[in-house]
């Protein structure tokens, strides 16, 4: 069952990875003017026509589908951190469509990224809980993960370039491990009867919470580089995953001398953040030109003005 999970949790991450490189494409070649309600409806309009935006929420719906595997034979405290390898298969399949590869640092920086969350998940090993949550533990956990999220977005709403894609990056994570447990709480109840499942609450939470961290993930894919929104995006999923998992669903990480390559780890973490904002890949913007008016050269691509 373990085996199981990790496939379909990786095959979820190469999807996202995909999703997200294919929609900051799209994002590129539609620019964000800046220019209120009216101008973001018209972008969105433009952006339902391109077939790369297309194909990406293709993918986010087949990578919904993978997670809901995923979560019905394992646990959210597991198959969300799993999610992690979505930053290096970001990186090379970002590399094939944007037709130049990030520099060495960046990929120090990415590998520091994710290697200490794994090392971090590895020494916590958390462990399965129930596979439901207690309704006041939803008014707990899901009323926090709400608070944080409107919050992000308000710091975020007079920001521009990376930091606000980082901000909005985060906030959507937010959602999308909101999203997560909500389908955990969903497929739990499934094995009660599909009517049980299709008659609770959470199904449907499931539909708008995710629908909001879509929302989100637009915003941050539009507001500047992969490299700024990607790290926020994937470790603050997993992060929130682990702390929703054990607000809501009593899953459990170890504690005692674990806490010393647990710190190692959120060591790496740190690192390699520091690493991702002086990395020449992020003044250059490997993703913000359109591949098809590059010359397919790795230099990096001058910055733009707004930003």
């Amino acid at each position: 069952m373990m085996a199981l999970t990790v496939l379909l949790a990786l095959l979820a991450a190469l999807s996202n990875a995909s999703a997200s490189v294919l929609q900051r494409r799209a994002a590129v070649q539609e620019p964000d003017q800046d220019g209120g309600a009216g101008s973001a409806m018209r972008r969105f309009a433009h952006l339902l026509r391109r077939p790369s935006w297309l194909a990406g929420a293709g993918l986010l719906g087949l990578s919904s589908l993978l997670q809901a595997g995923a979560l019905a034979v394992g646990s959210l405290s597991l198959v969300q951190p799993l999610l992690t390898a979505e930053l290096l298969f970001t990186l090379v399949v970002g590399s094939v469509v944007f037709r130049r590869r990030p520099d060495g640092r960046t990929w120090l920086a990415f590998l520091a990224l994710g290697g200490g969350l794994a090392l971090f998940l590895l020494a916590a090993s958390p462990s399965p809980g129930r596979p439901t949550a207690r309704p006041e533990d939803w008014l707990l956990g899901g009323g926090g993960a709400l608070g944080l999220v409107v919050l992000l977005v308000l710091i975020a709403r007079p920001a521009r370039g990376a930091s606000r894609a980082a901000l909005l990056g985060l906030a959507s994570a937010v959602s999308f491990a909101t999203t997560a447990a909500l389908l955990k709480e969903a497929v739990g109840r499934l094995g009660q009867g599909p009517a049980e499942m299709f008659g609770h609450w959470s199904l449907y939470a499931t539909g708008v919470a995710g629908l909001v961290a879509f929302l989100l993930l637009q915003g941050a894919l539009g507001a500047g580089s992969l490299t700024a929104s990607q790290p926020a995006l994937t470790l603050g999923d997993a992060l929130t995953s682990v702390v929703l998992g054990w607000a809501l669903f009593g899953e459990s990480i170890h504690v005692g001398v674990s806490l010393l390559p647990e710190a190692i780890g959120v060591a790496m973490i740190g690192a390699g953040s520091i690493g991702l904002v002086h990395s020449p890949s992020v003044g250059g913007e490997w993703d913000a030109t359109d591949p098809k008016k590059s010359s397919g050269s790795s230099a990096a691509v001058p910055r733009s003005p707004r930003r």
